[in-house]
């Protein structure tokens, strides 16, 4: 018999009753659109609008922003929802031949 113990008598059977587990909030990313000079504006509104589920407004002021500054926010997002949301945005786009491409920022 071996003299190596995993538990003392007295230390409630290796069971840690007072550890407090602290959980962190995920990382959130920005899903960035960047300008070319190809994808038609409609295009990019109805992607904002369907993709991220922003209002007429909303997506057309985005567009606007990408249009004359060269690359906007199109949402924010945990890192798994943002990464989709640029692949089926990516995927739509060239099935639709669009250049549109999309960039994540840890934020």
């Amino acid at each position: 018999m071996s003299n190596d113990k995993r538990f003392d008598d007295d230390d409630n059977g290796g069971v840690i009753l007072d550890k407090k587990i602290e959980t962190q909030k995920p990382a959130l990313y920005r899903v960035l659109m960047l300008n070319d000079d190809y994808t038609p504006m409609e295009f990019v509104v109805m992607v904002l609008q369907r993709f991220f589920g922003h209002n007429t407004e909303a997506a057309q002021r985005i567009m606007l922003h990408v249009h004359q500054r060269g690359v906007g926010v199109c949402g924010i997002f945990t890192y798994e929802v943002a990464e989709a949301k640029a692949d089926q945005v990516m995927t739509f786009a060239r099935k639709n031949e669009h250049p549109l491409q999309l960039q994540l920022e840890k934020e």
